[in-house]
């Protein structure tokens, strides 16, 4: 902490996507001093940095934007599932209407942060990733915006290190771009990114080898192109799409059925669901049938009718059941169900190949080859690692923030994720979370959390500035409550049967349970209300 004194702040926001923005304008707007330290070039959080090809959100536009009628009057999408280009302009556009440049710090990551008792306040060390510069900061609050993937999971694969070639994580791509075109291109991995990068290098590449360790349960994206007619229909629904998404589970503008799929016939049944496809996007998934995410018979259903839907575009028999299982790997919807637009053809096209890496493991990495277990070699001029991330809790556990204990978050989350109520947790006084470990997170539309979730974050500052308060921590008693309630949430459910994310078990040595609320977003914000009537006396310590 010897570092020169850069800037004494109120609220020091760390990280510039959706979450970030709205707590920059909101609290600046309420007379705050703020600042967002951004370790990119420019605002967007996954979106300034997933420059992939072919990465695009699988939320549609109409709900995937701020609220505020200001942003969204004279701004029109050209597609229904904005591409990545495009939500870089979004934010762009964004950030010239509200001004908020000036209180952005770019290219600036934050390593290390220490509290001080007396003070009340957290000295922060950061770092211009530009110049090397590092300099300290002080900040009454510390408000993380950190995301669900801030942190890229490498697999430990013996000989990576050694490979000649291109090597990219696909949260790491060349903001530049890259050119697959000719090349021999290997994708380790077919989650979302794994599978937008498949459907691109498959038009292009000389030729692709996929390396699929579990089959992607993916839905049709069903895209289009949007004019500014559609835009201006969809707007006349805006007010109505954006004040809904506190009532659902998800975030989304639209919920879960209020039917269970074994009380209706199956001609009922079947034409509930053909219309839910024909919708497309997440609404077979969201917007379908709850109880398949809790029983295991009305699971079974959705899944054979997913699986009947999807191997009708497989043309090649020999990847039926690798791409399509006749039993299901693990229950349909308990790893995150991704979109897609032509991921099934793309894998059936001649210059492609999928290596099962589950029956025929990578063993290593030559120098310009993937060697499976038979003793295959795979020669690759670059390869591609769509291996996903240490999700939610992998952005806080990377910096050295140590709080009253002298522990990091990577030791204090060692034996799972402890907060009170998604946002705060002990030994870390006035630091607190928008779309953090515990919250709804992945479970809900990112630009709904930000605002709603958001929304309440500030009320608690407000809260503290209001009545004379200077310290907020997190009660262990409340912490303690808050991890129970939710692993009795998801017992009930049919998310333990897989190994996803969802649950940490994608990271080795990681604590399997599940990061997120998975009581939906209108049962949590509920929650946050009680607490702020109770004035945060049963959850936190108020000084």
């Amino acid at each position: 902490m010897n570092t020169t004194l850069l800037e004494e702040l109120d609220v020091l926001v760390i990280g510039g996507g959706f979450s970030g923005v709205y707590q920059l304008d909101r609290l600046r707007t309420l007379g705050y001093n703020v600042k967002i330290y951004e370790a990119g070039t420019g605002l967007g959080g996954v979106w300034h940095w997933n420059s992939y090809p072919g990465a695009r959100v699988d939320t549609w536009a109409p709900v995937y934007q701020f609220s505020r009628e200001e942003l969204w009057r004279d701004w029109n999408w050209s597609e229904m599932y904005p591409g990545r280009d495009e939500l870089v302009r979004y934010f762009e556009y964004v950030d010239e209407k509200l001004d908020l440049s000036k209180d952005v710090r770019y290219e600036t990551r934050v390593l290390a942060g220490r509290f001080d008792e007396e003070t009340h306040t957290w000295t922060l060390v950061s770092r211009n990733e530009r110049t090397g510069e590092e300099f300290t900061t002080q900040a009454r609050f510390v408000i993380m915006c950190l995301g669900a993937g801030s942190k890229p999971l490498f697999p430990n694969i013996p000989g990576l290190e050694k490979f000649a070639g291109d090597c990219f994580h696909t949260a790491r791509w060349p903001l530049e771009g890259y050119d697959l075109a000719g090349k021999r291109v290997a994708v380790i991995g077919t989650g979302a990114s794994g599978i937008q990068v498949i459907q691109e290098a498959s038009k292009v590449a000389d030729h692709l080898t996929v390396f699929q360790r579990t089959p992607n349960t993916a839905l049709p994206m069903n895209q289009r192109a949007l004019g500014e007619a559609d835009n201006a229909e969809m707007k006349k629904t805006y007010p109505e799409r954006f004040a809904n998404r506190k009532n659902t589970w998800a975030g989304f503008d639209y919920d879960f059925l209020k039917e269970n799929i074994q009380d209706l016939t199956e001609e009922r049944r079947n034409e509930i669901l053909e219309e839910l496809w024909t919708n497309g996007g997440l609404q077979p998934w969201l917007g379908g049938f709850l109880n398949v995410l809790f029983d295991k018979d009305d699971n079974d259903i959705l899944y054979a009718f997913w699986r009947d839907k999807t191997r009708q575009r497989i043309t090649r028999p020999e990847l039926v059941e690798l791409l399509a299982p006749t039993e299901p790997i693990h229950p349909w919807g308990v790893k995150r169900v991704s979109l897609e637009q032509n991921y099934f053809e793309s894998l059936c096209r001649d210059n492609v190949e999928l290596v099962d890496s589950s029956a025929n493991p990578i063993r290593e990495v030559a120098s310009d080859a993937i060697v499976t277990a038979d003793g295959t070699r795979h020669e690759v001029d670059v390869i591609v690692l769509a291996t996903g991330f240490d999700s939610v809790t992998g952005g806080l556990t990377a910096i050295d923030i140590r709080g009253t204990r002298n522990e990091t978050f990577e030791e204090v989350f060692r034996g799972g994720s402890r907060t009170a109520l998604g946002k705060a947790t002990v030994g870390f006084p006035n630091l607190l979370y928008v779309y953090g470990p515990q919250s709804p997170n992945a479970f809900c539309n990112g630009p709904t959390c930000a605002e709603l979730e958001g929304e309440h974050l500030i009320q608690i500052v407000e809260h503290m500035r209001n009545n004379g308060y200077t310290r907020i921590e997190a009660k262990p008693e409340a912490q303690q409550y808050w991890g129970a309630h939710i692993a009795e949430l998801t017992s009930a459910t049919l998310f333990p049967l897989a190994k996803s994310w969802y649950m940490g078990a994608n990271v080795p040595g990681k604590t399997v349970e599940m990061l997120m609320y998975p009581g939906g977003l209108s049962v949590y914000l509920e929650i946050l209300e009680k607490a702020a009537a109770g004035g945060y006396q049963e959850q936190f310590e108020l000084v």
